[in-house]
Formats: C-alpha cells, sequence, structure tokens
C-alpha cells in the first residue's frame, strides 16, 4: 500500500524542537517500509505544494497525521495545510464535487459527498494529557470525551471528503509520568491492527476512481 505521513510539528526554539515527532514519524516509517509498503513523507513545516499534496493523497490508501497536541488542537500550520490542500483537492473536483446532499434525493446526507471511499485517514497524536483522562466521565476538563472525540476537529474534515477514521494513537503525560519510549515502540503495532481494519472495509482508490485492494 501506498501511505502517506504528514507530521505537522512546528518548532519553538529552545522549547519544542520536535524531536518526539520526528522519532514517532521515523517508527512509523521504518515499520511500514518493514511491511512493504510504500511510504511518502510531507513536512508541514517545510514547503508544500498543495497539488502535490493533493496526488499523493489520492495515490495513498492510508493518509497518517503525526502531531503534538498545542492547546488542545495541532499546531495552527496544520490548519493551513488543510485549507490549502482540501480547497485544491475541492477546486479540481478530486476529493468531492459535492457536500452530498441533492434535491432528488432528500435522504443523502451532508457529508456524503467524498470521492475518497476506500481510503484511510489515522492522527497519531503526543499529549501532556495522561491517558485516563479520556473517556471518563469524572474527567473535569474532557467530560467523558475519548481520545477519537477529542480529536474530531481534526478527522471531520478527512471524513467529509469520504476517508475511513481510524482509531487514533496517542502518546500521553509526555512531561511528567509517561512511558514515551514504549509509546513509540508500541507505535507498530497498533498501525498493523489498523491496517487490517482498512483491509476489511473496502477497497482502496489510488488513482481518481480506480480501485485496487488495500494489501
Amino acid at each position: 500500500m501506498r501511505i502517506h505521513l504528514v507530521n505537522a510539528h512546528l518548532t519553538y526554539p529552545d522549547w519544542s524542537e520536535g524531536g518526539l515527532t520526528a522519532a514517532m514519524v521515523a517508527r512509523a516509517r521504518t515499520h511500514l517500509t518493514g511491511r512493504g509498503h510504500h511510504v511518502t513523507e510531507t513536512r508541514v513545516e517545510e514547503a508544500y505544494d498543495p497539488d502535490v499534496e493533493v496526488e499523493r493523497h489520492l495515490d495513498a490508501g492510508l493518509v497518517i497525521l503525526q502531531t503534538p497536541i498545542n492547546w488542545f488542537g495541532a499546531p495552527w500550520i496544520h490548519k493551513r495545510y488543510v485549507d490549502e490542500v482540501f480547497n485544491a483537492g475541492l477546486h479540481s473536483k478530486a476529493f468531492l464535487t459535492d457536500d452530498g446532499r441533492t434535491r432528488s434525493d432528500p435522504t443523502r446526507q451532508y457529508g456524503t459527498g467524498g470521492r475518497l471511499r476506500g481510503r484511510g485517514f489515522l492522527v497519531s497524536s503526543t499529549w501532556n494529557a495522561p491517558a485516563e483522562t479520556f473517556g471518563n466521565p469524572d474527567s473535569v476538563l474532557f467530560k467523558g470525551a475519548t481520545l477519537a472525540e477529542a480529536l474530531l476537529g481534526i478527522t471531520t474534515s478527512y471524513r467529509f471528503v469520504g476517508c475511513t477514521v481510524l482509531e487514533p494513537y496517542g502518546v500521553h503525560d509526555i512531561f511528567r509520568d509517561g512511558d514515551v519510549a514504549a509509546g513509540i515502540e508500541n507505535f507498530g503495532a497498533h498501525l498493523d491492527r489498523q491496517l487490517e481494519v482498512l483491509s476489511g472495509s473496502g477497497a482502496a482508490e489510488t488513482d481518481h476512481g480506480d480501485l485496487a485492494p488495500v494489501v
């Protein structure tokens, strides 16, 4: 499978240099290439061409976003990346042609017009928040929200264009008591499980609607 890695780290000199994000990306790349997958990578902080990114999304059976969580979301450069790339995919009609609704069929729901069906999207994120704060109804901050629910602001754009949103991965409590080394190591097993889920969800579109099996 072709897999595209998006590194959304934003450098803050002498504070956040991107070492953990780079380690997670390297872990994913090494693990996936070792399984025979073809991996491409974009570092959002560096220059990128939105039209090239559209093609990488179309070629990929899976897009993986690796991001730190800054103030409960990805760094602002990732929002710019999504705006630029998804607008290019909208204008070219490669990602979608409409929002899914049609007057001829009122049962068609908003958000069902995407053309990237069969492809997957996975968020791997690093947090100061401990894992036990998610899915915990006693959490003062998240009030029972799961990790997947906390990431809806990131994942909904991909669901809107038809992608299957896979179970997210998190490395938690990175500044205090978290086992960061184990979080990096265990990422590979999570990727394997999610690739199995994706392979069971149908074929992955690899080129403007041509279908090829997810392998």
